[in-house]
């Protein structure tokens, strides 16, 4: 049987490797602030039976904070946190998380924002053995730039988000909390985010959302390497 999702992934995946040719890069969110960071977890107020979510930990993360389409300041985009824990390693952890709205089918899709003060949700569902996961960032500041420069210049303040995850279309419960402590030196270095290969353990990612990334990230990130 044809899974429409991964054809739909091929098909995206031609123009999106035209783009990153002709941006010579990033075919997405090809405007951003890298940032360090910090990710606390304290677990939920009940067992995920997943032992990331459950576990109490303190991480030092990398934090890329981006404009999807690369538009100006002014003009709403469809924003982005990626998160890597495990920065050069050989198996780091990659989340990737887009402007979206909080409620049960809000949170499914991306919602363009002007201000990355934002709820940011993963769209995607993982598969776990309590069934299907997503997570989500919600701000703990009214107010965040959009644009790379002034991020890295209020990522001095050490803004926050908190981080939550729902089983479905479930309410949401916080399990962590993500604070930016700093700029890295270069503005916007080179880093490759993949949700699909880098989940965190016992979070699979799984649905059309996922089946639908695979191949777009794939075309996309063989322009770059070449």
């Amino acid at each position: 049987m044809t899974d429409l999702a991964q054809v739909a992934g091929r098909a995206v995946a031609v123009p999106l490797a035209a783009i990153a040719r002709w941006r010579r890069g990033k075919p997405m969110h090809p405007r951003g602030a890298v940032l360090h960071g910090v990710l606390e977890r304290h677990g939920g107020p009940r067992p995920w039976g997943v032992p990331w979510l459950d576990a109490t930990a303190s991480d030092p993360v990398l934090v890329r904070l981006s404009r999807g389409a690369g538009l100006p300041a002014l003009l709403p985009d469809a924003l982005g946190i990626a998160v890597r824990l495990g920065a050069g390693s050989a198996q780091p952890v990659d989340l990737l998380l887009t402007s979206a709205g909080s409620g049960p089918l809000t949170r499914l899709v991306p919602l363009l924002r002007s201000d990355a003060a934002a709820t940011y949700s993963s769209i995607m569902a993982y598969s776990t053995a309590a069934g299907p996961v997503r997570l989500a960032a919600f701000p703990d500041r009214p107010h965040l730039p959009s644009d790379p420069e002034p991020q890295a210049a209020v990522a001095r303040e050490h803004p926050s988000f908190t981080l939550a995850a729902a089983h479905g279309l479930g309410p949401w419960h916080p399990f962590a909390r993500l604070t930016l402590t700093a700029p890295v030196e270069e503005l916007d270095p080179e880093l490759r985010f993949d949700a699909v290969r880098h989940p965190p353990p016992g979070l699979v990612p799984d649905g059309p959302i996922a089946r639908f990334r695979a191949p777009a990230y794939a075309a996309a990130q063989a322009v770059r390497s070449a």
